[in-house]
């Protein structure tokens, strides 16, 4: 089925409930004391930048792949993709606290299986991370034939994912379908002969930044 269009809130709906309770409480402290409600107050302001979730707008080009998250590219690499049992480039996206925490979908495609797995809690930014954190990984078919995973990873301190998709739902690239709270990674799987476009230590933006090209033409069935 088709997941219909996130309406951009500006602020993500699920920061709304940790953002009322914060102003709430520095509301009530503020009347008791200005100088002791100002540490809340930042901390509201914390929360509000962490949960801003804002429109994008997606680059045109057949076979680009776009970027899932914002945050800082830490591993551009071939390895074997695990969930899809193959070969692939993997391409991950690290997001710091001070990041946009919407997940996006990287291509238009439908999701073919979906898979998740508990696990421990180490910095997303570590390499073991990848395949020892918790994680919630989304296999895609392109219309063209082309697979591309795309993994939700908890970092240090995340301890929710949230995915909005099933298996057989139809995605766009840059539709927003999930989202991680407080700092974590992307990774994505994508098949031998794509392009990336990204190297280690660049900052890219969900959706805006194109992360890759996938290979011209209908891609075999070889592992």
């Amino acid at each position: 089925m088709n997941i219909p269009p996130y309406p951009h809130p500006v602020i993500a709906r699920e920061g709304w409930p940790f953002l009322a309770g914060i102003v709430a409480v520095s509301i009530l402290v503020s009347f008791w004391s200005g100088l002791a409600s100002i540490p809340l107050w930042l901390l509201s302001l914390f929360v509000l930048q962490f949960f801003r979730d804002p429109a994008r707008t997606a680059p045109d080009g057949e076979n680009i792949v776009i970027a899932p998250a914002d945050g800082r590219i830490v591993a551009v690499e071939e390895v074997r993709d695990p969930y899809a049992e193959r070969d692939a480039i993997k391409v991950s996206v690290f997001m710091n606290v001070f990041n946009v925490h919407s997940n996006r979908s990287p291509v238009n495609g439908t999701v073919s299986a979906m898979s998740y797995f508990a696990g421990q809690f180490f910095n997303a930014s570590l390499d073991k991370a990848s395949l020892e954190n918790e994680r919630n990984a989304m296999v895609l078919q392109t219309a063209q034939g082309h697979v591309v995973t795309c993994v939700q990873v908890a970092g240090l301190v995340a301890k929710r994912i949230l995915c909005y998709v099933n298996t057989g739902d139809t995605l766009y690239a840059g539709q927003r379908y999930g989202f991680i709270r407080f700092g974590s990674r992307v990774d994505v799987y994508l098949p031998p002969g794509s392009r990336p476009r990204v190297a280690i230590g660049d900052k890219v933006q969900a959706t805006s930044t194109v992360l890759a090209e996938l290979p011209a033409g209908v891609p075999g069935n070889s592992e």
